[in-house]
């Protein structure tokens, strides 16, 4: 049997130099914008105990997690699959303060199984989170940096969508529905089955299924709105999230391309409180940036505070990119020649790359990634074009 060892499992690759490089810089980029916006850099562990990292009872996110038992306390660990869970645990828990905490990140994740086609099972993600405001202005200042963030990036042309799972909660709360019917009204809505939601509504008060079998339908434009006052109930909190929803929406619309309502969108239901979003591009077949409220996230640390964020994988971002390959360098001759020394660091100082050509082979001089040489000319070192 040939030997196997430098297979990796599927759906997990290396990064190499180029694509390297490259995320490292979008990474700088984006984490000084969010500097410059006032979040505050953290770093949490890779590993946790499961309790941690599963708050929120997330059948989704149990499922998306690595799990791997301590040898030192026998307890379940768990690698996370989501940093956000962790940066709650480090505002209740660690900072605790007592106004607004802005906070952001960026690490690998693990997901048992991709999350998309062609994605990875380690993306980059990288994002931002603030606590302790509960009004849609928190709401539209991560929206905003999220779209930032992209635009940042050079990616352009991108398309938002907003929704607001509050709308379904007050829906179901107003209808006396049951956690279990809940579930399967959520799980229809989800796949738009208006077939399979007319059964589920049966026997429910006119109003509420009425309104129920009309989400579906409630996507498209900004004008989904105004239809959803025509036909939704007249309930304070429905009313409240239309009211953020085409607030944002008017707020955002510089920032995008175009801006989609869907009232059916409760991704994240288990997780989310309020406005939810999600950004996406004609180059991908998923959500390139994703986002929303999710007030009791913190509850499982003693400390619901209200929070909202964004998330996006670098990795998958790059993919969208045009290809770019790294600067080229400066090859230095391996010589003990202090002048030279003095040269090579004087270039680097300016930023240049400089590679000392430790073999002397001038067949392998093309994997040094040079185009232009240090010489000696009339007893100083000068850069000159690298001669093939």
């Amino acid at each position: 049997m040939p030997n196997s060892n430098w297979l990796l499992p599927e759906y997990i690759q290396d990064m190499l130099p180029d694509e390297a490089w490259r995320i490292e810089r979008m990474r700088a980029v984006v984490l000084d914008l969010l500097r410059r916006s006032g979040y505050q850099l953290v770093v949490p562990p890779l590993l946790e105990y499961v309790e941690s990292l599963l708050i929120g009872g997330s059948h989704d996110m149990d499922l998306r997690t690595f799990k791997l038992v301590d040898q030192l306390s026998g307890r379940t660990l768990a690698l996370r699959a989501d940093i956000t869970p962790q940066v709650a645990r480090i505002d209740a828990h660690l900072l605790n303060r007592p106004g607004i905490t802005r906070l952001c990140y960026a690490g690998s994740v693990l997901h048992t199984q991709p999350s998309g086609l062609m994605r990875t099972r380690e993306p980059l993600q990288i994002g931002a989170e603030l606590y302790g405001h509960g009004g849609l202005e928190s709401d539209m200042e991560v929206q905003c940096l999220m779209l930032q963030s992209l635009a940042s990036l050079g990616i352009s042309g991108v398309h938002l969508d907003l929704g607001h799972v509050a709308l379904f909660r007050a829906l179901a709360k107003r209808g006396g529905i049951g956690s279990a019917l809940e579930a399967e009204l959520f799980e229809t809505l989800q796949s738009k089955d208006i077939y399979a939601l007319g059964a589920l509504v049966n026997g429910l008060r006119p109003e509420v299924k009425n309104a129920l079998l009309e989400l579906p339908r409630l996507y498209g434009g900004t004008e989904v709105i105004a239809r959803a006052r025509a036909v939704l109930p007249d309930y304070p909190e429905v009313a409240a999230a239309l009211d953020d929803l085409e607030r944002a929406a008017a707020h955002l619309q510089p920032l995008a391309r175009s801006i989609g309502i869907d009232l059916a969108e409760l991704r994240g239901y288990h997780y989310h409180s309020g406005m939810v979003f999600a950004a996406y591009h004609p180059g991908s077949h998923d959500a390139i940036a994703l986002g929303g409220r999710y007030d009791d996230v913190g509850r499982s640390f003693g400390r619901a505070r209200p929070a909202t964020g964004f998330s996006m994988d670098l990795r998958q971002l790059h993919g969208l990119l045009e290809p770019q390959a790294q600067p080229k360098g400066v090859l230095a001759p391996h010589r003990d020649d202090p002048a030279l020394q003095e040269k090579i660091a004087r270039l680097r100082a300016e930023g240049d790359i400089v590679a000392v050509d430790l073999l002397g082979d001038p067949s392998l001089r093309g994997e040094l990634g040079c185009d232009r040489e240090l010489v000696l000319r009339d007893g100083a070192w000068v850069v000159a074009e690298l001669k093939s």
